[in-house]
């Protein structure tokens, strides 16, 4: 497994081109599988998670084809509806094919899904709403097998108790083709499921509400392939533009849509920061400034999201004071805290709660990743640390970011990659 050797104290200065948005890439591919032929997905991000998409993708019969991030993928050809347990366990993500391959075949049987090692995901908002549409779900020995009755969904009224993603994403494509219309209330509202629905038009769904909580879908006899591009990934850019602020850098990012991150912009103008709003993106300038203690309670779009509060934290870490972080998505998702406060940090838990009482310094130390976000956050504190960080077990990293220690490299970090099976 491979490591990071970050030499902290210096400050991120310079411009990079954020990257496609993973998250939209994991829904727009299975998307995909609604139509017979060759779809096309530009500005698609080079990640682990990817990959595992395709192969899943290939198992099922899509033949791809990835240059320049440009990701092709025919499915003309698909031979299965089954999604085993050897991809389906590596990400949660890959559940979302449940939906395309039940609305198209009348018939599904998808392994259970794994992902990152932290707290209680279930699908239950999934399989609850596809059975309103009609489907019939078994799960035995780790499968959800789902079957159409007569062979085709009917659309029905969904009512989320929660606003989710992933189930706001699967019943998109559920009911793209299922038989009359669906309506999907307290819908998520995030920009990866707008991008998400805007594909789907493209390929002859018939969708209104994009962007609202309340989606309206008539369903139709055909989807035909289509082409769209993946929006920049706004979690990417806020892990940069956090490195930038705690290492007191001057940073700008290029192809980002700034209004899907206000509610992390707003809080580095509350630590201090300077922010600036560019035609094509942002400037953060955090020169030879104070960290002000900023309270942080994640929300569903468009509150501060879940997936920037491990980052958040370790930014904290190093404030004038002390903040707190409460994040309300996933009420356990703090195993990062203990590997900052091996690095000096002052941080107490309780519940879904961390209090962060800022010190003068972080120090180098040998520390391991557990998550995918949890491991931004400790190369953001490897940053500002004074000496050397080893940041183990970076394969979390690579899941959901594009190659990060080169991009910070560009910003004239000093962080190294070493490749090796055991550290």
């Amino acid at each position: 497994m491979d490591k990071f050797i970050i030499r902290g104290g210096k400050k991120l200065y310079g411009s990079i081109n954020v990257s496609g948005a993973k998250n939209s890439s994991l829904a727009l591919m299975p998307a995909c599988l609604l139509s017979s032929g060759i779809s096309t997905l530009v500005n698609t991000p080079r990640l682990n998670d990817v990959f595992t998409m395709m192969k899943l993708l290939q198992h099922l019969g899509v033949t791809n084809n990835f240059e320049n991030h440009i990701l092709k993928l025919d499915t003309s050809k698909i031979g299965s509806q089954d999604a085993p347990y050897e991809y389906v366990k590596k990400m949660r993500a890959s559940v979302y094919v449940l939906g395309p391959l039940l609305t198209r075949f009348g018939y599904a049987k998808v392994s259970l899904p794994g992902g990152c090692a932290w707290g209680p995901r279930p699908i239950n908002l999934h399989l609850e709403a596809l059975k309103k549409m009609g489907a019939e779900i078994e799960l035995s020995a780790g499968y959800i097998i789902a079957k159409a009755q007569g062979g085709r969904l009917k659309g029905t009224k969904i009512n989320f108790d929660v606003p989710s993603v992933g189930a706001t994403g699967n019943i998109l494509m559920a009911a793209a083709l299922a038989k009359g219309v669906t309506q999907i209330n307290n819908a998520a509202t995030e920009p990866e499921i707008k991008n998400l629905t805007e594909f789907l038009i493209k390929m002859g769904a018939k969708i209104d509400g994009a962007g609202s909580n309340t989606l309206l879908i008539e369903g139709v006899d055909n989807i035909i392939p289509a082409s769209i591009e993946t929006i920049p990934d706004r979690i990417e850019a806020g892990t940069i533009l956090i490195s930038a602020a705690i290492t007191r850098g001057q940073v700008e990012l290029t192809n980002l849509n700034t209004t899907h991150l206000r509610s992390v912009l707003s809080k580095l103008e509350d630590c201090d920061c300077k922010v600036e709003t560019t035609t094509d993106g942002v400037k953060l300038t955090a020169d030879d400034f104070e960290i002000n203690p900023v309270d942080v309670t994640t929300a569903v779009y468009p509150g501060f999201p879940t997936d920037m509060q491990a980052q958040w934290t370790a930014l904290m870490c190093l404030a004038n004071g002390t903040s707190k972080i409460t994040d309300t998505i996933y009420l356990d998702r703090f195993k990062h805290i203990p590997e900052l406060m091996r690095l000096g940090a002052d941080i107490t838990v309780n519940e879904n709660n961390a209090l962060v009482k800022g010190v003068k310094k972080l120090f180098g130390a040998k520390v391991m990743s557990t998550d995918l976000r949890a491991s931004a956050s400790l190369v953001i504190a490897g940053l500002a640390a004074e000496g050397t960080t080893e940041v183990l077990r970076v394969y979390h990293l690579d899941r959901g970011y594009q190659r990060i220690e080169e991009k910070l490299t560009i910003l004239h970090a000093d962080i190294q990659r070493v490749e090796g099976t055991e550290f």
